[in-house]
């Protein structure tokens, strides 16, 4: 029932975000491409510039599935980055753990990615970590605990039956699926992070 639950929701806030949270969500989405409620079909009056770059940060919180302060942390650490800031933003959630267990296709969704790293069924570089937010290195390897690899959803993992609804496989990770086993070779750059944003919109959110 719990799960039900949380599955409804994550459809729900999908269709208001705009975006696809889960495959169920994108499924959903297909069959109806708007806004949920009684006045969802209607047309949207013109949002003011706060709403639109409100729904952009809330877009990109969601599809990390972070917190508010944690975003706000990155965000300055993004800022006083050399670079772009909104795309300094990005590549850094993009090095998150629970992020990389997510696009090497060890979980099916952020939060099930969460799930794994906090219940200590992945290391990095042969120590259990279980922050989802923790930051890997270029050159550290993302691995399943030898003792997790018989559990089913690694089992389903390591044949890829997530592929079909999970992006290709970034440039910046070396996956080897069948040993379950990823290696962030190099930090991520924004035009291959599989996200949707208008970074752009988030940094003027934060700087208003």
């Amino acid at each position: 029932m719990a799960n039900n639950t949380r599955a409804r929701r994550k459809v729900r806030q999908s269709r208001a975000l705009g975006i696809a949270l889960t495959p169920k969500a994108e499924r959903y989405m297909e069959r109806r491409p708007y806004a949920p409620g009684q006045h969802g079909r209607s047309r949207r009056k013109q949002d003011s510039d706060y709403a639109v770059r409100l729904r952009e940060k809330q877009r990109l919180r969601a599809q990390y599935g972070i917190r508010e302060a944690q975003m706000t942390r990155v965000f300055e650490e993004a800022r006083r980055t050399s670079g772009l800031t909104g795309e300094n933003l990005i590549e850094l959630l993009e090095m998150r753990l629970d992020a990389l267990v997510l696009r090497a296709g060890f979980a099916r969704t952020i939060a099930q990615a969460r799930q794994l790293v906090v219940h200590r069924h992945i290391m990095v570089d042969g120590q259990r970590v279980d922050r989802p937010s923790f930051r890997v290195a270029p050159g550290q390897l993302v691995h399943v605990h030898e003792r997790s690899e018989k559990f089913e959803p690694f089992q389903l993992a390591a044949t890829g039956a997530h592929r079909d609804v999970l992006p290709a496989v970034p440039g910046y990770l070396d996956v080897t699926l069948e040993k379950l086993q990823a290696r962030l070779t190099r930090r991520p750059k924004r035009s291959e992070i599989p996200v949707t944003c208008e970074e752009n919109l988030v940094v003027e959110y934060y700087a208003r």
